[in-house]
């Protein structure tokens, strides 16, 4: 008798405990008209689930005319999902009227998971559209047919599409689209000034092309929020290939040059052979007189007048240099 009284009295504290533990939740949920059995709350501790928590979001829900029962948001808080966001974003769509089901609000909420972003936030934007800096800092770049740089930064209007926000692509995704929108636009202009003065033609031509397919987002509206003119790029790339032509033709001379260069050493060391076999055959001359004045062929009297034309030829040769020099001195004193 004693050991199962014992047992009774270790039984009821324990309910008791229990009963302690889960007595104001269980009182919050049955006054807010969502009520939840002790054996739930219980079976709620034992898989690790926050009963406050869980009770909290349904209570939140039922007054907010969305029925939710404890299953759904048990499994979706340990599918590792945020369960008080998925409520808010249910009532505030439901408030907006904007069909957002359980199910792909949950959906919504693990997609963003680890982004920084929440269902809440996603559902919020739908209901008021994002502005979105393109680019977020400095400006976009693009060249005009006339080769005149323009600068363009753009704001975009957005607001989440729910339908497409698991699996469509992000922000960065728009930002890109439209900054390629935005070159694309300005390069097609005749003339910088035709941008200038309409600029309202690049976001009509962006906002065309549909950039907003396969996104996470609707886009709304583009504005172009400021453009200015750049440098002149058609004359800058003149300017370089003119230096780059510039720099091929004296290239080229100094090829030329070189060429001439080595002509006129070659030349010069092709004089100096020709002057070596003028030597080379003046040296046999006195071989040959010598040879023919043994064989009888060349007389005194001979090589006496070969003499004589000789010193004759040297002595004109000298008068003839001393009067190129004279002439030289006087043009140089009259000068």
């Amino acid at each position: 008798m004693q050991i199962i009284s014992i047992i009774v009295i270790v039984l009821i504290l324990i309910i008791a405990v229990f009963a302690i533990q889960f007595i104001g939740i269980y009182v919050r949920a049955m006054v807010a008209n969502a009520k939840v059995s002790f054996l739930t709350l219980i079976a709620m501790r034992l898989r690790k689930v926050p009963p406050a928590l869980i009770v909290d979001s349904r209570i939140t829900a039922i007054k907010a005319g969305i029925d939710l029962n404890t299953d759904q948001l048990e499994a979706h808080y340990l599918a590792g999902g945020s369960v008080d966001h998925v409520v808010l974003a249910l009532i505030a769509a439901d408030k907006a009227e904007i069909p957002l089901v359980y199910d792909r609000a949950c959906a919504i909420d693990l997609a963003v998971k680890g982004t920084g972003k929440t269902v809440l936030e996603a559902v919020r934007t739908s209901i008021n559209p994002a502005v979105i800096d393109c680019p977020a800092v400095g400006k976009i770049d693009a060249v005009a047919r006339d080769g005149i740089q323009v600068r363009a930064r753009a704001r975009v209007t957005v607001r989440t599409n729910l339908d497409r926000f698991v699996g469509g692509a992000t922000e960065e995704t728009i930002v890109a689209r439209v900054g390629e929108g935005i070159v694309t636009s300005i390069g097609s202009a005749d003339s910088y000034k035709d941008v200038l003065e309409n600029p309202d033609r690049i976001s009509k031509h962006v906002l065309s092309k549909g950039l907003d397919a396969n996104t996470a987002f609707e886009i709304l509206s583009i504005d172009i929020a400021d453009v200015d003119v750049g440098s002149n790029i058609n004359a800058a790339l003149q300017t370089e290939q003119a230096e780059a032509d510039k720099q091929v033709a004296q290239a080229k001379a100094e090829v030329r040059r070189a060429a001439a260069v080595a002509t006129e050493h070659e030349m010069a060391a092709r004089t100096q052979e020709m002057q070596a076999k003028v030597v080379e055959n003046e040296a046999q001359i006195p071989l040959a007189m010598a040879e023919a004045f043994r064989n009888g062929n060349l007389g005194i009297m001979d090589y006496a007048r070969y003499q004589n034309i000789t010193a004759d030829t040297d002595m004109r040769q000298t008068i003839a240099e001393d009067k190129e020099d004279g002439h030289s001195t006087k043009d140089k004193r009259s000068h």
